[in-house]
C-alpha cells in the first residue's frame, strides 16, 4: 500500500490500514518493540486518527501488537512461546486442508508445480522476500483447494505471512530444504498420495520450535 500513489478508498479503511500495518511489520518497518504512532500513520495515509485506532483494536486482537496506557501501541516482542502455539494450529488447519483437496485436485496440481517452480528460483538467486511470498502462496493453494470456507478463513485469520517471517528470522530456517520438501509434497498430490496430509502437516511443524 502506497499513500502517495495509491490512496486509500473510504470504504473498507481501517482494514487497508491493518493491511498497512502489517505489511510494515513483515517487512522490518516496524520492529519487535518498536512503537507505532497513531498520529503519524494517519498523516502518512493522509486519513483521520479513528480508521487508524481501529485497525490497531484488531492487530492488537491477532496478538500482533499491544497497548498500554499513556504509551500507545508496540508491536509486540514475539517468543518461541508464541510460535510454539501457532504452528501447531496451522499444522492441524493444513493437514485436514489437504485430506480434502487431494481428491478434488485429482491429480491436477499445475498452481503448485508452479508455486513450487518460483519458490525453488526464489531460493536459488536468494530472494528471501520472494522465498516467503511463493513458500506462502504454496500452503493457500492447497488450503484453498479444500473447498471449505470456514477452513480457508480460519488459516486467513492466522496472519501466516508474519507468523513464517518471524519464524524464519528467529529459526535462520534452512529455505533450500524447505523448497525441496515442497517439491516432494507437490509430488504426492500429483500421485493422490494419501501421505499428503500428513506431509504437510510435519513440514510445517519444521516451522515451530
Amino acid at each position: 500500500m502506497n499513500a502517495v500513489n495509491a490512496p486509500l478508498l473510504r470504504t473498507g479503511l481501517s482494514d487497508q490500514i491493518r493491511e498497512f500495518i502489517v505489511d510494515g511489520i513483515t517487512s522490518g518497518r516496524w520492529e519487535p518493540g518498536e512503537r507505532i504512532v497513531e498520529r503519524r500513520i494517519a498523516t502518512e495515509l493522509g486519513v483521520s486518527q479513528g480508521p487508524v485506532r481501529e485497525a490497531l483494536r484488531q492487530l492488537e486482537t491477532l496478538r500482533l501488537i499491544e497497548s498500554t496506557p499513556n504509551r500507545g501501541a508496540r508491536v509486540r516482542e514475539f517468543t518461541e512461546e508464541d510460535l510454539g502455539e501457532i504452528f501447531p494450529v496451522r499444522a492441524g488447519l493444513e493437514q485436514t486442508a489437504a485430506e480434502l483437496a487431494v481428491p478434488r485436485m485429482a491429480g491436477h496440481v499445475e498452481r503448485l508445480e508452479r508455486q513450487s517452480d518460483n519458490l525453488a528460483e526464489a531460493t536459488r538467486t536468494g530472494d528471501a522476500v520472494a522465498q516467503i511470498r511463493h513458500a506462502i502462496d504454496f500452503h493457500r493453494e492447497i488450503v484453498t483447494a479444500s473447498g471449505n470456507r470456514l477452513l480457508i478463513a480460519v488459516w486467513e485469520s492466522l496472519r501466516i505471512e508474519i507468523w513464517t517471517t518471524l519464524s524464519l528470522r528467529l529459526h535462520k530456517t534452512d529455505l533450500h530444504e524447505k523448497s525441496a520438501e515442497h517439491a516432494r509434497i507437490t509430488e504426492a498430490f500429483r500421485e493422490q498420495d494419501p501421505a499428503a496430509a500428513r506431509m504437510l502437516h510435519d513440514h510445517v511443524m519444521h516451522y515451530a520450535p
